[in-house]
C-alpha cells in the first residue's frame, strides 16, 4: 500500500459482504470524498447502498468513471426485463466514463445507454507473469502424487464447486467417455464438493454390474449401507509437501467382469482442496487442458481462464462464460461448447484430446493471446483516460 496516499472507509452495514445491496454502507462516504477533492472517481460495481450514493451525488460535480464486468448472456425478455432497462439505464446516466472488460460486457453497457463515446476497454487481468514463472517441478509433484504418467493427459477444472460452474457436467462427460490415460482433477471447495464426490462413488457402483451411467449420488440416508461405508472406509489421502490431495479410491466387491471400467475411473477422478494463489500456478501447468463448463447465471467472466492461458495451457469453455468471446479462438488455443449440452463438450473433449501435440500448440497460442490481457494495460487505460 506504500507509494500513494489511501483511506478504508468504516463499513456500517448490519450484514456486511458484496452478497446484498446493503451490505456496504459507508455514511461519510460523501463527506469524506469530499474532503479529499479528488479530481476523479472510480466506481467499482453500482449495486451496493454506498456505491450508488456516490454515483448520483457526484454526478457533474467531478468526473465518475465506472468499472463493471456484467453481460447479457443470461438475459431475459418481459415486463420485469423492460423496467429492469429503464433502471439500470438510469443509473448509468450517471456516469462519465464506462470501462468495458471484454465484448459481452461492452454489449451490455450499450443495452444500457451508454454510447462508444462513453465506453473503454481495459481488460480483465491477472498477474501473467507470475503464473507463467517455470513451476515444472511442482507440477511433476502434483502429478506423480496422482500417479498421472508422462504421457497420461490431465484435464483440469480449478473453481468454486458451485452449480453455476457446472463441474458436474464435466464428470458426466468425462465418465460417458472413458477415455484411457486420461485424469480429471477438481480443485477446490464449494456446496457441491460432496455431490461430486457422491457421484463418483454411485458411478464406481453402476459400473461393477456392468451398467456405466451417470446417475444421482446416493443420498445421506443411505450412507448406512454396508457398501458405502466400506466405500467410506477406502477413501484415502495422500500428502506430499506443499499439496493436500485427495483421490478416490474404491474396491470393487464383488469383483465382475466389467471391473475394468471401474479400476480406471477410480485411477483417474481426482480432487484437491481449494490452493493458495501461490500455488495455483503449479497446479495450472500441471494440466494438459483447463475446462471451464459454466452455466450461469452469473458466471460473468472466468478468471481461471486468464490463469490458465498464462500458464501456456489449451481451453475448453462453455459459451456462457464472459471471457468465452475474447480469449477462446476456436482451433487456435481452444474451444467453445454450448453450455448444458453434454453431446457438444464430449465432442469438444474428443477434439481437443485426440493429440498430446494439438495440446502443446494451442497452449502456445493461449499464452500468446494472453499477453494483451494484462494489468499493464488495464491501469494504462484508465490513467489515459484520468489524464485526458
Amino acid at each position: 500500500m506504500e507509494g500513494y496516499d489511501y483511506e478504508f472507509l468504516e463499513n456500517h452495514a448490519k450484514d456486511p459482504g458484496t452478497h446484498h445491496f446493503k451490505g456496504i454502507s459507508s455514511p461519510k462516504a460523501i463527506e469524506n470524498i469530499t474532503d479529499y477533492k479528488p479530481d476523479s472517481i472510480l466506481v467499482f460495481g453500482w449495486a451496493f447502498q454506498s456505491h450508488l450514493r456516490i454515483i448520483r451525488h457526484f454526478k457533474g460535480k467531478v468526473p465518475v468513471y465506472f468499472r463493471g464486468d456484467s453481460t447479457l448472456i443470461d438475459q431475459k425478455f418481459g415486463i420485469k426485463s423492460n423496467l429492469k432497462k429503464i433502471f439500470i439505464s438510469w443509473v448509468y446516466h450517471h456516469i462519465d466514463i464506462a470501462f468495458y472488460v471484454g465484448k459481452k460486457n461492452k454489449s451490455y453497457f450499450k443495452r444500457y445507454g451508454l454510447t462508444d463515446k462513453k465506453l473503454r476497454f481495459s481488460p480483465h487481468a491477472i498477474d501473467n507473469d507470475r503464473f507463467s514463472i517455470d513451476r515444472k517441478k511442482d507440477a511433476a509433484e502434483i502429478r506423480k502424487t496422482l500417479k498421472i504418467g508422462q504421457n497420461d493427459l490431465l484435464i483440469l477444472f480449478a473453481g468454486k464447486l458451485e452449480s453455476k460452474k457446472n463441474p458436474e457436467l464435466l464428470l458426466h462427460a468425462f465418465f460417458e467417455l472413458d477415455l484411457p490415460n486420461v485424469h480429471l482433477l477438481f480443485v477446490g471447495n464449494g456446496e457441491l464438493e460432496e455431490s461430486l464426490k457422491l457421484k463418483v462413488e454411485s458411478l464406481e457402483q453402476k459400473s461393477e454390474v456392468g451398467s456405466p451411467k451417470f446417475e444421482e449420488p446416493v443420498s445421506i440416508k443411505d450412507l448406512n449401507t454396508p457398501n458405502v461405508l466400506r466405500r467410506a472406509q477406502d477413501h484415502i489421502e495422500v500428502q506430499s509437501s506443499k499439496f493436500k490431495v485427495q483421490s478416490l479410491v474404491f474396491i470393487p466387491s464383488p469383483p465382475s467382469s466389467t471391473s475394468g471400467c471401474s479400476k480406471s475411473l477410480k485411477e483417474r477422478i481426482h480432487f484437491m482442496d481449494f490452493q493458495n494463489q501461490t500455488q495455483m500456478p503449479a497446479v495450472y501447468q500441471a494440466c494438459d487442458l483447463f475446462c471451464l463448463p459454466s452455466k450461469g447465471p452469473g458466471e460473468t467472466w472466468g478468471l481461471a481462464v486468464n490463469e490458465a492461458m498464462a500458464t501456456g495451457k489449451a481451453i475448453l469453455v462453455s459459451d456462457k462464460a464472459g471471457c468465452s468471446a475474447d480469449l477462446v479462438k476456436p482451433h487456435l488455443n481452444g474451444e467453445i461448447f454450448i453450455s448444458g449440452n453434454l453431446k457438444d463438450l464430449k465432442d469438444k473433449l474428443l477434439t481437443t484430446l485426440s493429440n498430446k501435440n494439438i495440446l502443446i500448440e494451442y497452449g502456445k497460442a493461449s499464452k500468446k493471446i494472453i499477453e494483451d490481457w494484462s494489468f499493464e494495460k488495464q491501469v494504462n487505460s484508465f490513467l489515459k483516460t484520468i489524464n485526458s
